[in-house]
């Protein structure tokens, strides 16, 4: 059986997960035996936009607290400063002209030799 590669989730799929709770991607993620990943730096944004997300999914500021840490159980949070200097410049290079804010993940994706 071939391993299943790992899987770096960007910020607009948790927020997408977290505006509706039976969304694809939140199933996806809560009942897949694959492995997710996200930056450090997701969950600040995650946090950046609570308020809007709140807003947005009609839901309790305790209900969206308590549905992000259900997803945040189900992945892997990795520090981008541990990725070798030269694969995240190899990142910004593919970034910079579309949305250098996917730097990140695009750098976690290459260190995992995975999929985003």
């Amino acid at each position: 059986m071939t391993e299943l590669k790992p899987v770096v989730v960007d910020t607009n799929i948790l927020i997408s997960a977290l505006l509706r709770s039976g969304s694809p991607f939140a199933q996806v993620i809560l009942g897949s035996k694959r492995d997710f990943f996200i930056c450090e730096s997701t969950i600040v944004e995650l946090f950046k936009h609570k308020e809007r997300i709140t807003q947005l999914s009609k839901l309790s500021e305790t209900e969206v607290i308590r549905l992000l840490y259900t997803l945040l159980r189900h992945l892997v949070v990795s520090k981008e400063e541990l990725i070798d200097l030269n694969v995240r410049q190899k990142a910004y290079q593919l970034c910079k002209k579309i949305d250098a804010a996917d730097t990140p993940q695009v750098a976690l994706a290459l260190h995992l030799d995975g999929l985003l």
